[in-house]
């Protein structure tokens, strides 16, 4: 399969070429891949523009056409099925399985979404608590926020652009989206196939890779009512204080932790912990980061992490066998190769890997690590995992706690009571049992607390945010 060379932007439901001046590089090979047309600030006033025309004709749609829009898209998707997981493997360095995950992922944040199109309900209230409001009923209903800005990071360049796109055609609410510079075409398809739903209204959506220095108008512009970001705590809280009125939402970093307790099944463990750690090298905010494991069973289920870990195979993410792909730089792997090293300087045990070439970073399982070493406390966004052991399940749950992050967590234990102590005691957005922190079915809330960001994805929660709640009264008389 081959790409095109050059890709343009879409502004107002329309491709658009005025430039090529964004190179996207194969993230494996290190050469040109294609180019894309960059939005300049002119073109990114002119997309709100639009979209702030298009905000009543879009809230005017009715529920079957946004779903058909939706549907349409579902369609479209499943028959560009390998361009698109071929687009991530070029574009993001994703291996080839992960990439075909992805896309399967996609598809299902679109069928949702499709379903929630008519599902947009309200309530009944009786208002007559006493005296003053007999006779009084009251009734609300969800409506479009209005025209909303997006953007979205590189490691998801398609589902986590379309957790931000599908819920906002399921509402009806047009948009701006800025999608990351170093993975820009899966949002650029995404255009290209809503370009062919005849029933959006111009300006519905733009879609604009643009440099950062000149995107301030998609936080900063008043005309629109919502931002969503995805992307590091530094730049998201940033936004946050730049916003001004409008409502925004943070999807942001962690540095997840999963719980192994002595009853687990440690083959499934295993198996799900080397998933989770290392998938698309790491780099995802629910990684697994850090793994708590009960002394009793630790030195036995670090010996079998170790040995799994050193069979992973790097190298090329277009190659089925390839585990561990390249990280989006070699700044990126840099850096994280630098905490690695730091954290066996302060006194760390390096159980596999940590190797790196270019940015090619060998997956790395490190123990005995510095509570304060980087590795720990910051968010690696890179294949690595840090083993501690515990005895205690109150403290293991505190170690967990021991963050400024707290997006997702995993737990594998078989006793009920337990987990229900640490649903209530974790100070995270969700916990999975059984199973890893980067477990996200596209349906649930999504979201974290503290650094980790504010509000929930998943489609029918970005809906509750990308709407405003109108309220009726009437008085029988």
């Amino acid at each position: 399969m081959k790409l095109k060379d050059v890709y343009p932007l879409y502004l107002n439901n329309k491709a658009a070429q005025p430039n090529t001046d964004l190179e996207v590089i194969d993230k494996y090979t290190g050469e040109v891949a294609f180019r894309t047309a960059l939005a300049t600030p002119d073109v990114i006033d002119e997309a709100i523009a639009g979209a702030v025309r298009a905000a009543e004709p879009m809230a005017r749609l009715a529920s079957y056409e946004k779903q058909d829009v939706l549907n349409h898209c579902v369609t479209r998707f499943k028959e560009r099925y390998d361009e698109l997981a071929y687009a991530l493997c070029v574009e993001a360095g994703k291996p080839i399985a992960d990439a075909e995950g992805e896309v399967g992922r996609l598809i299902d944040t679109f069928r949702i979404a499709a379903e929630e199109a008519v599902r947009n309900y309200g309530e009944i209230q009786p208002l007559d608590i006493s005296a003053r409001a007999k006779g009084y009923i009251g009734m609300w209903k969800r409506v479009p926020i209005g025209p909303c800005s997006f953007i979205s990071p590189f490691n998801f360049p398609l589902n986590l652009a379309a957790h931000k796109i599908a819920p906002a055609i399921a509402i009806g609410c047009p948009f701006v989206m800025k999608p990351a510079s170093m993975t820009p075409l899966g949002a650029i398809i995404m255009g290209e196939v809503l370009a062919e739903c005849d029933i959006l209204p111009e300006g519905a959506f733009s879609i604009l890779p643009a440099a950062r220095a000149g995107s301030d108008l998609f936080t900063t512009d008043p005309r629109l009512k919502l931002l969503s970001f995805t992307g590091s705590p530094g730049v998201g809280w940033d936004l946050k204080a730049k916003a001004g009125k409008k409502k925004v939402v943070l999807e942001l970093g962690g540095n997840a932790a999963v719980i192994v307790d002595k009853d687990a099944d440690l083959d499934h463990a295993l198996a799900r912990i080397v998933f989770g750690g290392y998938y698309q090298s790491g780099q995802s905010c629910i990684h697994v980061q850090r793994a708590i494991i009960h002394a009793d069973i630790y030195d036995k289920f670090r010996d079998m992490l170790t040995a799994k870990v050193k069979t992973l195979k790097s190298g090329d993410p277009k190659l089925r066998e390839t585990f561990i792909g390249p990280m989006i730089s070699v700044k990126e792997a840099t850096r994280l190769k630098g905490w690695i090293d730091a954290a066996v300087a302060a006194g760390a045990t390096l159980l596999a890997g940590g190797g790196c070439e270019g940015n090619m970073l060998e997956a790395a399982l490190l123990e005995n690590v510095p509570r304060d070493a980087d590795v720990v406390v910051e968010e690696a966004f890179g294949p690595v995992v840090v083993l501690s052991k515990f005895s205690d399940w109150d403290a293991a749950l505190a170690e967990v706690n021991d963050s400024k992050f707290g997006l997702q967590a995993g737990i594998f234990t078989r006793d009920i009571h337990k987990v229900l102590e640490a649903w209530d005691h974790l100070d995270v957005g969700g916990i999975v049992v059984n199973d890893v922190s980067s477990y996200r079915i596209d349906n649930m809330p999504y979201g974290g607390v503290k650094d980790s960001g504010l509000g929930r994805e998943g489609v029918r929660f970005a809906i509750e945010d990308m709407s405003e709640i109108r309220n009726l009264v009437i008085r029988r008389v």
